[in-house]
């Protein structure tokens, strides 16, 4: 089944390519055993190549890549598409802006996925600029739309969710950008890990985080902060109406201390504030440290 048109192109040869050399770089990295794991790239309107099922990503060749159309229907290939690419295409489908999509199991990202914690915000620099808030969609048996469809209420300026106690998938415009922000999510909950480990995690001020998502702002990165009034500006509350949608329950905050209660990004911040509410403020720090 090698009839399409857009299966034997120039383009596509290269996407195959770089679909194999994504494929060898999860798996060399631990973040797929064995036949874990599927990838994806979305080469014309309707078209998307992806890997096969049943095949471990580390040993891909280019011939053993698919091809299929936004419903999951298989346009070209020897072998059978991933039987998860229905994530992939919901994915695309209600992010335009994404023709990308990795999803496997790195142990670091999915051990909070099979403990449902939510991952701390306004910690280090490189994730609240390259990644920010990641959200636990609920659980489903993989595979079918109803599975996909778990995804879709957090799919809001992110490039990573975490998918409860199955792994990650994460996107972007290339798969190299979609395959980074798996790899520096997993190296990100591995220092919350080992953090915890060591006593616990230590937040970033308030003018310290919002330094970091301007920067982000100014580099032309998204992130739901700049879109929700409601969530603060790094207790990973941007989601709440995303669990209430989906019914799943918030995510456990229990692993780490709770991160300061600052205004969303999106409030006036206390450098707006007027004289008298600053002195206000102060009055108050003084008068809860002496009590």
């Amino acid at each position: 089944m090698n009839y399409h048109p857009l299966f034997n192109t120039s383009e596509a040869r290269d996407i195959k390519d770089w679909i194999c050399e994504i494929g060898r770089r999860v798996y060399n990295k631990g973040f797929a055993a064995a036949n874990d794991g599927n990838i994806s790239y979305r080469i014309g309107e309707k078209e998307v190549l992806c890997s096969p099922t049943m095949i471990c990503k580390g040993f891909m060749k280019p011939e053993d890549v698919c091809m299929v159309d936004l419903d999951g229907k298989q346009l070209a290939g020897t072998k059978k598409r991933t039987s998860e690419i229905l994530l992939h295409l919901t994915i695309m489908k209600e992010r335009p802006d994404v023709k990308a999509v990795v999803h496997c199991h790195p142990p670091h990202a999915t051990a909070f996925a099979v403990t449902r914690q939510a991952i701390p915000q306004c910690i280090l620099p490189e994730i609240e600029v390259f990644m920010g808030e990641v959200p636990l969609a609920p659980y489903e048996t993989p595979g079918g739309q109803k599975f996909a469809d778990t995804v879709k209420p957090f799919l809001k300026a992110v490039s990573a969710i975490i998918l409860t106690n199955h792994g990650t998938v994460s996107f972007g415009k290339t798969l190299e950008e979609a395959y980074w922000k798996t790899e520096i999510l997993d190296a990100y909950c591995n220092i919350l890990i080992l953090s915890r480990q060591l006593g616990g995690v230590t937040y970033l001020n308030e003018r310290e985080s919002r330094e970091l998502l301007d920067l982000k702002k100014k580099l032309g990165f998204d992130d739901p902060r700049f879109h929700f009034e409601n969530c603060d500006l790094c207790g990973n509350t941007a989601f709440r109406e995303g669990y209430a949608e989906v019914k799943a329950p918030t995510p456990r905050v229990d692993a780490f201390d709770a991160p300061p209660a600052f205004p969303g990004y999106l409030k006036p911040t206390q450098a707006g504030s007027t004289d008298e509410d600053l002195v206000r403020a102060i009055v108050d720090q003084v008068l809860a440290a002496l009590r």
